[in-house]
């Protein structure tokens, strides 16, 4: 029986990528075993899901071409959170230069495009959610969502995001108030 790609360690899959009559392969159980995650850790970046498909391919592009220099310094998952985040914060900012002029006008048309969404199985009280989250500071955004969502460590976090702990904490503690304060405004 074939192992289970989610058993296959980091190392194994790093040492069939590092040879080149086995890379394909490694790289094949390096996309099995973080496409799911990746994906999640993006789209709740950029909401939308086929936004997210092309962030995702991106990233994997990114990954494919820089691979062969990952040096191990950080664990394998957080290097590919690190890519995975700054091509979502590269495809968010693009955005926003073509973007809507009114916040306002903005959080409807996220609660709008979520509800519409096939892929969105939210409620309203995860609808309104994301409008909090949407409107949060960027680093405060991405922090929250790898902390509550992804329940990355602060220290994995730091590694991602390159920022200290300490940092992190306190985006994380004023994301969480943030986002309290918007549901006592909506009153759900």
């Amino acid at each position: 029986m074939r192992p289970s790609f989610v058993e296959i360690s980091d190392e194994k899959i790093l040492s069939l990528i590092q040879r080149k009559q086995s890379a394909e392969k490694g790289f094949r159980l390096l996309m099995e075993k973080y496409q799911e995650r990746l994906y999640h850790h993006i789209r709740k970046m950029v909401l939308d899901h086929d936004d997210t498909n092309d962030v995702l391919q991106n990233c994997f592009i990114k990954v494919f071409k820089s691979i062969q220099r990952f040096e191990g310094k950080s664990k394998l998952y957080t290097w590919l959170y690190r890519i995975a985040t700054n091509e979502a914060i590269t495809f968010i900012n693009k955005k926003k230069r073509k973007g809507t002029d009114s916040i306002n006008e903005a959080e409807g048309l996220l609660a709008n495009t979520l509800k519409a969404d096939q892929y969105f199985d939210g409620d309203e009280i995860q609808v309104q959610l994301q409008v909090a989250l949407k409107r949060l500071p960027e680093k405060q955004r991405i922090v929250f969502n790898l902390r509550y969502f992804e329940e990355m460590s602060y220290k994995d976090i730091s590694q991602v995001l390159n920022t200290s702990v300490g940092g992190l904490k306190a985006s994380y503690h004023h994301a969480v108030k943030k986002i309290e304060n918007h549901f006592r405004e909506v009153q759900i």
